[in-house]
């Protein structure tokens, strides 16, 4: 499949009003043609079949489906192939869409090894190099073994940026979720700013899955 079939694949699925809608949620400086998620993933299964992942890669990024197809296929693949891509990929992302989809089922198998990757990463600093590690650490990492790990990372993260600070409130709160006290001791801790602490107590009071009696406590932790 080359550039042009892949694109008229697309095309025979976009939207127009659902672009339109996407446009105000995802801001990209890509072009968004309008093609749902579900429908993405399964024309990435396809490509993924006939399709070289280094021929995909050099595909242009000019469309917002291109590069989540790109994604989608890499992160498919075997951890031995994955880490050989995954930077590289992650330097093709600016926005939260795109990030939150990349999500790559081997390295919950190989948490350790993967945690050199995560820190280069996290090291270049930009907005969607720290919340793909965040988000990262939110799917694949949160267990007790990890715990001052992650705690590390939330000191670092760069709140200023939104979706970084977004990132960080939503792992906060997936933490406080799943081992409650041990969120609760992180956010009486002061190691997150006052917005993203009052931003992830909101989301964890949101979820149906703690207690309405852990929800007070927690509205008695905000910031005021």
């Amino acid at each position: 499949m080359t550039y042009l079939q892949l694109l008229s694949k697309l095309n025979a699925h976009a939207e127009t009003d659902f672009a339109a809608f996407q446009r105000k949620l995802i801001f990209t400086k890509q072009e968004i043609l309008g093609v749902r998620t579900p429908i993405l993933r399964k024309i990435a299964k396809e490509t993924a079949q006939s399709v070289d992942i280094q021929t995909l890669l050099s595909f242009p990024d000019t469309y917002y489906e291109i590069t989540f197809i790109k994604l989608a296929c890499v992160s498919a693949l075997p951890y031995e192939r994955f880490i050989n891509y995954v930077e590289s990929c992650v330097a093709l992302i600016d926005n939260w869409a795109t990030c939150d989809c990349f999500k790559a089922k081997c390295i919950t198998k190989n948490q350790d090894k993967f945690l050199p990757v995560l820190q280069e990463i996290f090291r270049r600093g930009g907005e969607f190099d720290e919340r793909f590690v965040l988000v990262t650490l939110l799917y694949a990492y949160v267990e007790e073994k990890y715990i001052p790990l992650i705690k590390q990372y939330l000191k670092q993260a760069n709140t200023s940026y939104y979706y970084v600070h977004m990132a960080a409130a939503w792992l906060t709160a997936e933490l406080i979720v799943k081992l409650y006290d041990v969120g609760v001791s992180l956010l009486q801790s002061g190691v997150l700013d006052k917005k993203t602490h009052n931003k992830a107590i909101q989301k964890s009071i949101e979820s149906y899955r703690i207690t309405k009696e852990q929800k007070e406590y927690l509205r008695s932790l905000k910031i005021k």
